[in-house]
């Protein structure tokens, strides 16, 4: 016989993407002067987007342990997905840092087809990580999941004005992977009540 237990998923699938919200946000609230450029908003809000970043590696990690359950067969095409997502990861998070470290751009600046290959590489594992459950079993993740974080990703594309919106798209598509999700447990025969 077995019962289920409610517990927490994954915070960092919700934190991630509302710590883009706020970044997004003081960046309208540091371009309100007609130019983007340091200061309070731009630091904090960089700093933000970079604590962003890194916990969306973290939720890569997560997302390919969703893939893989739901996928076995399908092991390596989440490897290579999960590879290709932290090489983008790790491409903004240099760019972020040279935003807030002047000195670090110009000392070491990431090269131009990496700034423009990083954002893509990222957006591309992320996109296979959750369309490969979806595609899969429907039970694993919703169809519409994939739909939403590829909808942010085009905001972001379109206007980087929009990164609260789309920030917001990827924590409603986020959200199956965050929810608190109910597991089947195996209760021993000495607890179970005659």
């Amino acid at each position: 016989m077995t019962s289920t237990l409610t517990g927490g998923r994954y915070a960092p699938a919700l934190v991630a993407p509302l710590l883009l919200v706020l970044y997004g946000v003081l960046r309208l609230v540091d371009g309100l002067d007609g130019k983007h450029g340091p200061g309070l908003a731009w630091n904090l809000g960089h700093t933000l987007f970079f604590a962003g970043f890194l916990l969306f590696g973290v939720v890569t990690f997560g997302l390919r342990r969703i893939a893989v359950a739901a996928t076995p067969g399908r092991h390596q095409v989440a490897n290579v997905a999960t590879a290709v997502s932290l090489f983008g990861i790790a491409c903004f998070l240099w760019v972020i840092l040279g935003d807030l470290f002047a000195v670090l751009d110009d000392a070491a600046p990431l090269p131009e087809q990496l700034e423009l290959a990083g954002p893509l590489a990222f957006q591309l594992g992320w996109l296979v990580l959750l369309t490969l459950p979806t595609a899969a079993t429907p039970r694993a993740l919703p169809v519409w999941s994939p739909l939403l974080v590829l909808a942010g990703f085009l905001l972001f594309s379109v206007d980087l004005d929009l990164l609260p919106v789309g920030g917001l798209l990827l924590t409603a598509g986020l959200l199956p992977v965050a929810r608190p999700r109910r597991q089947p447990v195996d209760v021993p025969v000495s607890s179970r009540r005659p």
